[in-house]
Formats: C-alpha cells, structure tokens, sequence
C-alpha cells in the first residue's frame, strides 16, 4: 500500500476533519470540554485501526483530506476558544514542521487552555512541539496491531518521550495476554503511568473488555480507560 505524502504539503497542513466541542473520549483527561483536529495521514497500518479513513486506499482518500492554512484553523478556534484541543490522526507528528507553527500561534493567541497530541510513539516530537503542549498521549502499537516489532516499537523514540516528562503511556489491548507485551514494554524503555484502554469501535465490545480488564489491571496498579465517545455514540465520526 502507497501512503500518501503529508510531509510538505503546499501552504498548510494536511487535514481530515476538524470537530468539537465534544469529550475527550480517552486517557487522564476522559469527560473534558473538548476540541479535535484529525490530521491525514499515517505510517502505520494497524489491523483493527479506528480511523482508517485518514490513510487506507480502500478510502476515497482525495475526498478525506484537505488542505487548511495555519489562520483558517486559527479562525475555526477562535470562534469557540477550546478548553482542551487534541490532535490526533493519523499520525500528526507526520506533519511536524507546520504542526509547530499553528501550535506555537494557537498558545500565542491563546485559542486553548491546553493542548494534548495523541501519537503512536514511533515519531519523536520537535522541541517547538514539545513546548506548547499540555501532554503527550502515546500509543504503542502491540504484537496484534498485525505490524512488526521494528516498525512499531522506536527505541530510541520512546525513551525520548518517556524522558521529556510530558507522556502518559496509552495502549489498545484486546487480550488479557497482551497485558504481558505491555509490562515488557514498560520495564525496558521505562513507560509511565501505564493507561490501558480496550480496543473496540461498539459500546458493547468495549464495556466487555473493560470489565474483563478491570482486576488484572488493578492488580498492576495501572490505569484504566474507557472510549467514552463510543460509549455515547458508537462509531460515529465527529463525536
């Protein structure tokens, strides 16, 4: 599969959707006020992926993606100033260089309380980057993401984030066994706090695989997450 090239995008950053105010459905920050701008474009090729639409070319990936300015985003926050802006994708370290930039003029305008970037942690952030956000949420891919180990796990990226303070450690688990790959992770390259959180895109798998969950996470002394906006809304898009 081709993936699209989203690194020099002439005159903005490559974009999915833009969406919010909703919650922030994931993580140490679930239930908050809560602004989204999905980027287009990943390196990755998860076999269970949630948003498939920013990379797959079994998508019309013409019509998913579109170019928007620094100061068309600038205007789209300022017209609701976000409590808590997350930037997703894809992968959004993907576009760093302009990433940077809008991020540095959305603190200098004050259009959001703070910002948090949801990442795969195979991409190390600029240190442009690494100063306007709030926190990092990183999201290691596992043995059943279906990719290898060498192109899921960077060594040398995560310790990056894992020493630069600002990272929780966020991982999509389907199997009580895949708590063993995770305590391997966390143990070699240092990863803390540990979010554990199901993969489902239904109500109904992700309640099952909180509750199957629960006590061998406690047990660890990690932390839980639920999908609250799959929770509400299923596999709708935008919430």
């Amino acid at each position: 599969m081709k993936l699209p090239d989203v690194s020099d995008a002439d005159g903005g950053l490559v974009v999915n959707e833009t969406f919010g105010p909703t919650f922030q459905g994931e993580g140490p920050s679930t239930g908050r006020y809560a602004h989204f701008i999905r980027l287009f474009g990943c390196h990755l090729s998860c076999a269970w992926c949630d948003s498939p639409h920013t990379h797959d070319t079994r998508y019309d990936l013409d019509a998913e993606q579109r170019v928007l300015s620094i100061e068309d985003i600038l205007s789209w926050l300022a017209a609701d100033p976000a409590d808590l802006l997350v930037i997703t994708g894809g992968e959004p370290l993907l576009q760093a260089h302009l990433l940077g930039r809008l991020l540095c003029a959305i603190r200098e305008r004050a259009l959001a309380t703070e910002i948090e970037i949801e990442t795969s942690g195979t991409i190390a952030p600029t240190n442009m980057i690494t100063s306007a956000v709030k926190r990092f949420n990183v999201s290691p891919k596992l043995a059943h993401s279906g990719l290898r180990r060498h192109q899921r796990i960077r060594p040398t990226v995560l310790r990056d984030f894992a020493e630069g303070g600002k990272a929780i450690w966020k991982f999509v688990v389907q199997e009580l066994a895949d708590l063993a790959e995770i305590q391997e992770l966390a143990d070699t390259y240092g990863l803390h706090p540990v979010w554990i959180m199901p993969e489902g895109t239904d109500s109904t798998t992700v309640l099952a695989r909180m509750r199957m969950l629960a006590d061998p996470v406690l047990a660890r002394r990690w932390r839980l997450s639920t999908r609250l906006h799959t929770l509400l809304w299923e596999n709708d898009r935008g919430r």
